[in-house]
């Protein structure tokens, strides 16, 4: 999907578009105070001065995304709210509305499997599809259909995006951001060297910051330097693993299906503070934070339809060090109050003398919550006491 977030808060307020917007950070009261609207008129009525700019921003927030105007002025996903408002002051920011994405999420992806059924759900934003099987799917190298997914999600939901079509899921990835937005990229595999091989090393999924900057140091700054480079001397350098895959993937290899059905791992909730809160000092505030985030695991969990056993935390120390506990109970779960009392103990385990920037909860060992597993009796692994009410939810933190 085109800029997915900012695509879809556009359409709440079309008097936005073609201007730089940038999706990030919680709801402030100025959020609420363009909402505040007379009887009669509706969002789009909301004059474009009203809405708060980049430059008046304070905090330490991250762009979830921005909108393609805003990407010109060098700004973009995971960089600071404070640091793009120097590359854009005049940009337009919005809080994140992730229940708001999610739907539209759901809607685009049930389009697609009504035209295409073999798809791999890749977050709330992409997805892979296997067309082999769909009748008239081969026409014009996959053009045509390509063509049919982007005018179907649009005319359902109003929302563009940009399809990559190619013999692998790795090439289209690749391709899928070749033409952006609301484009269709289509590779071959005789295309390898014309298309491929030229891009930056940093464009395969997989090669990150890291590993691109020891690319660097060898000289080898495209996809084409690395398939150039014999595969031994690329295990030699970069591991046994690393090495191999890089030597295959520069070739255009890739054999993994499109999986239609994976079980998740674990679902977790996370928030980055606007300033330091103390354990301390700001412990009410951090308690109804931390049972928020608590509550919005279980409702992931039950709304998916998932249990686990494995409850933990993660917290980020003003430094940028990071901490992380969990601990097992002896029955699966998706009840917030036992998350929230198991995570709480969690905390116990973690130095909280320092400031706090990010706070998160993760709940895994998942599995379905009608599966034989879920309904087990209890083992003999130490269980999580329930607080009988919400206020001693709050109370019991920190």
């Amino acid at each position: 999907m085109d800029a997915f977030y900012a695509s879809v808060e556009l359409l709440r307020y079309p008097q936005l578009k073609g201007l730089p917007v940038v999706i990030g950070g919680g709801r402030r009261k100025v959020d609420e105070a363009i909402r505040d609207l007379p009887e009669g008129r509706t969002l789009a009525d909301i004059p474009v001065d009203a809405f708060p700019r980049l430059k008046d921003y304070t905090g330490r927030g991250v762009i979830t995304t921005a909108t393609y105007p805003a990407r010109q002025f060098g700004v973009g996903s995971a960089m600071g709210l404070m640091k793009a408002a120097k590359l854009c002051p005049q940009a337009i920011i919005l809080p994140v509305d992730f229940d708001q994405y999610r739907s539209y999420s759901r809607q685009f992806k049930q389009i697609i499997l009504d035209i295409a059924p073999v798809m791999q759900d890749r977050g709330v934003d992409e997805v892979y599809i296997d067309f082999t099987e769909v009748p008239g799917g081969q026409r014009e190298g996959g053009r045509v259909l390509a063509r049919l997914i982007q005018k179907s999600i649009f005319d359902a939901t109003g929302l563009t995006c940009s399809i990559g079509v190619a013999p692998n899921k790795l090439i289209a990835k690749m391709a899928s951001e070749f033409d952006k937005p609301n484009g269709i990229s289509i590779v071959y595999e005789g295309d390898l060297q014309t298309r491929i091989w030229p891009l930056p090393a940093r464009k395969v999924n997989g090669i990150g910051p890291k590993a691109d900057a020891k690319l660097e140091r060898f000289g080898l700054r495209t996809v084409g330097d690395i398939a150039a480079q014999d595969r031994d001397w690329l295990i030699a350098n970069f591991g046994k693993a690393t090495g191999a895959w890089m030597h295959e993937v520069s070739w255009g290899r890739d054999d993994r299906p499109v999986v239609t059905e994976s079980e998740p791992v674990s679902m977790s909730r996370e928030t980055t503070f606007d300033r330091d809160l103390h354990a301390v000092r700001d412990r009410a505030e951090l308690g109804t934070i931390f049972t928020h985030l608590c509550e919005k695991v279980a409702e992931d969990l039950q709304r998916k339809g998932y249990v686990g056993k494995t409850i933990g935390i993660k917290l980020r120390y003003d430094d940028f060090k990071i901490a992380t506990r969990d601990q097992t109970i002896d029955r699966f779960t998706a009840d917030g109050k036992t998350i929230r009392q198991t995570a709480g103990q969690c905390l116990k385990r973690v130095p909280l003398e320092r400031p706090l920037r990010l706070i998160g909860v993760r709940v895994g060992a998942l599995v379905r919550a009608d599966s034989p597993e879920a309904t087990a009796p209890a083992t003999s692994a130490p269980r999580a006491r329930t607080p009988s009410d919400a206020a001693a939810l709050t109370a019991s933190l920190f």
